[in-house]
């Protein structure tokens, strides 16, 4: 193996936001109340699901899973970068980087199949009310967390081996907020065109893949409702557009940036941001403004607590 002339990398230099100081504190103030948004939210959603009887159904069951998941994503990424904005050498140690990518492609391959599951639940809610317990029942939700997690565990680890080993002894220069495989992998001292495509089949099209499921599944929804004598299609429509608001926003920048060869999206830092900052602070705020039963259940909560400082 013929490696460049150079000293073994050690660290990588994150580029961060090229602008002036005074735009990165706004983005510094900006960010860090998001990210506290996106923490209390999901929260808050776990622990009303958690602590409310009225909503031991399944797909807040569902529900209270994706909020975890959403929180350790933007976890992942969003300390670190909102950190950098106050630091001029924006510096990670090389394990710091693969052990961030490791965790952000463990975290998304697993929401990517909880949101299919999700999307199964309300497939047999609308066209299946009647069986709707029995087939939803505790041992296939079970099933669906677990499952979840298993392909996201492979789905990062068969990335993660490949990438782990790779010799670094050239640029050091990552043109993003965090760690991610297309641009590191760029980076190696070695030839990646392999392993680049195969980052593109693994990530890429497993995104584009699930999206185009959870598609179909609700236009099999939609079109199922459609030809009940009793309508019942802007119920439908009411009921799958947060989910299919949480699913485009999220599928999308991941197809963009791991579906498409790697000079074209990888480096888009907009991109970057609403994969990793935006989008996991969309989930509480759909599931919350546009749901009334979510909401009599967190001010349900709200008025128990109240009344038992009271009492104490």
């Amino acid at each position: 193996m013929d490696l460049k002339n150079g000293s073994v990398v050690t660290e990588f230099i994150l580029q961060g936001f090229s602008a002036g100081w005074e735009l990165q504190i706004v983005f510094f103030v900006t960010f860090s109340l998001i990210y506290g948004a996106t923490v209390l939210g999901n929260a808050l959603i776990m622990v009303t699901v958690t602590c409310s009887s009225t909503l031991h159904s399944p797909m807040y069951f569902l529900l209270g899973n994706l909020s975890f998941l959403d929180m350790c994503l933007s976890t992942v990424t969003t300390p670190k970068m909102i950190r950098d904005l106050l630091t001029e050498h924006k510096t990670i140690s090389i394990w710091g980087c693969m052990a961030q990518m490791f965790f952000m492609h463990l975290f998304g391959g697993a929401e990517m199949t909880l949101l299919i599951a999700m999307a199964f639940d309300r497939y047999v809610a609308v066209c299946k009310p009647l069986h709707y317990r029995k087939i939803m029942n505790h041992r296939l939700l079970n099933g669906f967390v677990i499952l979840s997690w298993t392909i996201g565990f492979i789905h990062t680890m068969s990335q993660m081996v490949l990438t782990v080993n790779l010799p670094f002894c050239g640029p050091r220069i990552i043109d993003n907020i965090f760690c991610d495989l297309p641009l590191v992998i760029k980076l190696a001292c070695v030839e990646t065109y392999t392993l680049e495509l195969f980052v593109i089949a693994d990530s890429g099209l497993w995104s584009l893949i699930c999206f185009l499921l959870l598609l179909v599944s609700y236009t099999v929804i939609l079109a199922s409702v459609q030809r009940r004598p009793s309508g019942g299609l802007s119920k439908a429509l009411s009921t799958l557009s947060a989910h299919i608001t949480v699913v485009s926003l999220f599928f999308g920048p991941c197809i963009l940036i791991y579906a498409w060869p790697f000079k074209s999206f990888a480096s888009n830092k907009v991109l970057a941001v609403f994969y990793t900052v935006i989008t996991p602070l969309l989930n509480p705020i759909i599931y919350t403004l546009r749901n009334q039963k979510m909401q009599e259940a967190m001010k349900k909560l709200r008025f128990q607590n109240v009344s038992s400082t009271q009492n104490f």
